[in-house]
């Protein structure tokens, strides 16, 4: 494209980042508030919740449940896949390849007929979206510098945030027309559209620098890195960033060399780092994420009785309010820090799902009880992105080691799919038999969260992804890594001849020509 430096780091976010996460938080939350429609129903009988009671609507929940999990499915092999070809093909092609299988998955899905295809779409979007939520935020970090990379990849939940925000004020659009098929059909095609930009402009942008020194491609890692930093091809900052990567390749070469050593210690930490991912993408969904921005309209309508049209409504102002509370975490990730935000956020989350608990105890005909209620979902939404909407795949990409990076993202953000699975199928059932009671699973688990954090999650902010790989290589334990990444930066953490190295690699390639 000729761009390079920030104007360069721009188009990656705008053309890549922003298309693929807008993708989705639209596709994920899609289908919530089409799910009472009269031409939907009329369509998908089987799946029909709203024309029937007792014994048939519970059967037909569970169906409902199973059919809009089909996406976390097929989200999770695609996210599971990028362990195994991510690092073989390189982050650009796994993201034009997904982009083409969200691309005809809307396809499948806006033009269905009939519920198998519409299953079969909704799959093959899974997929597509699975391997760009496990492959951009890393090629995101990959590329981004110290000082930014938290501001860089938090802005993933801002689209995301986007996308649900999208796709409630689109559905409440058709909503309001009176061609009933188009009600839903054209909310499912609208996002064919977005697809095309990632699928046209992603190889416009250069290539992980990471991944061209792990694959020996020293040249064409200079290349991109001199264009992501704007800086000439003999600036000693990038020969010294350059004999980093490197260096952290050497160091971790023979103890990070296949998947399987992902489930050992050693010298690495390998397994606590691990852990650290798959509990951080455990406790993104188990805390109610995806609980109320999918089913916000369904909670609005049949968990507070209110009706279809004020449920959509309300669904898409809490969702847009999410949007903007993104915006929060944008300005702190890279002040505060990820411990405090996590958190923050995990009071904030448990606080509002004891009250919403006890607000939607009582009967739907209270109106103060679904006003506090509607209040608590609003608030939420609030605490939900500062800690748990970007930040989450951001520090999965930063405790990773380089050689493992993409899989361990790619396990981890598996397991994201994989509770988001278990969300989608319980939370129809759910509502319509113990009713507020379920909101006190998310609470325990919300509530779990600052403990936790606190004593395992050691700090990753201000560290180049070199520095995290040597702080969890010489750290003697948990508890001493977690002390010292508490510690004010006091020049970094790399060996001090370091520099020296990429003064030397720098002159090299200065007579090389």
């Amino acid at each position: 494209m000729g761009l390079s430096g920030k104007t360069l780091q721009t188009a990656q976010l705008l053309l890549v980042v922003l298309p693929a996460f807008v993708l989705f938080g639209y596709n994920q939350s899609g289908v919530g508030g089409l799910l009472s429609l009269r031409d939907w129903n009329n369509n998908f009988p089987e799946i029909n919740t709203t024309d029937f009671k007792g014994a048939e609507k519970s059967n037909h929940s569970t169906k409902q449940g199973a059919v809009v999990a089909t996406f976390t499915i097929g989200a999770l092999f695609g996210a599971l896949s990028c362990s195994w070809i991510g690092d073989i093909l390189g982050r650009r092609k796994v993201i034009f390849g997904a982009a083409v299988l969200t691309l005809i998955g809307e396809i499948l899905q806006c033009t269905s007929f009939h519920l198998a295809q519409f299953v079969v779409g909704r799959f093959i979007l899974g997929w597509g979206v699975g391997a760009l939520s496990a492959t951009v935020p890393v090629w995101q970090s990959e590329c981004s510098s110290s000082a930014n990379r938290g501001k860089h990849v938090v802005l993933d939940g801002c689209f995301i945030s986007l996308g649900y925000l999208l796709e409630a004020w689109i559905n409440l659009g058709f909503f309001e027309q009176d061609n009933l098929p188009l009600q839903w059909r054209i909310p499912l095609a609208i996002p064919t559209v977005i697809s095309l930009i990632p699928l046209l402009t992603v190889f416009l942008i250069p290539e992980s620098p990471r991944w061209l020194v792990n694959k020996g491609r020293i040249e064409e890692a200079r290349e991109s890195l001199c264009a992501f930093k704007g800086l000439s091809l003999h600036d000693p900052e990038v020969s010294a960033e350059i004999s980093g990567i490197e260096l952290a390749l050497e160091e971790t070469g023979r103890s990070a060399a296949k998947i399987s050593d992902i489930f050992t210690n050693g010298k690495d930490k390998l397994f606590y780092r691990f852990s650290l991912c798959i509990f951080l993408q455990f406790l993104q969904q188990m805390c109610g994420s995806n609980l109320i921005s999918t089913y916000s309209t369904i909670i609005f309508q049949q968990g507070l009785g209110m009706n279809s049209e004020t449920s959509r409504i309300l669904s898409g102002g809490a969702l847009t309010w999410k949007f903007f509370s993104c915006f929060v975490a944008f300005f702190t990730i890279d002040r505060f820090g990820r411990r405090k935000l996590f958190m923050f956020s995990g009071v904030g989350m448990a606080s509002c799902m004891l009250a919403l608990a006890v607000a939607s105890s009582f009967p739907k005909e209270n109106r103060s009880a679904q006003i506090t209620s509607a209040f608590f979902v609003f608030l939420f939404n609030f605490f939900i992105p500062i800690g748990f909407l970007g930040a989450n795949f951001l520090y999965c990409t930063e405790v990773a080691p380089t050689r493992l990076r993409v899989p361990m993202a790619g396990i981890s953000t598996a397991n994201h799919w994989l509770w988001n699975f278990v969300v989608n199928m319980v939370t129809p059932v759910a509502i319509d038999t113990i009713g507020w009671r379920y909101y006190l699973v998310f609470l325990i688990i919300s509530a779990i969260i600052p403990p936790i954090v606190f004593l395992f999650y050691p700090e990753t902010m201000g560290r180049s992804l070199e520095e995290l790989e040597m702080m969890f290589t010489e750290g003697k334990s948990i508890t001493a890594i977690v002390r010292t990444s508490r510690k004010p930066l006091m020049g970094g953490l790399m060996p001090d001849d370091l520099s020296e190295k990429g003064k030397v690699v720098d002159e090299e390639y200065i007579k090389q020509g």
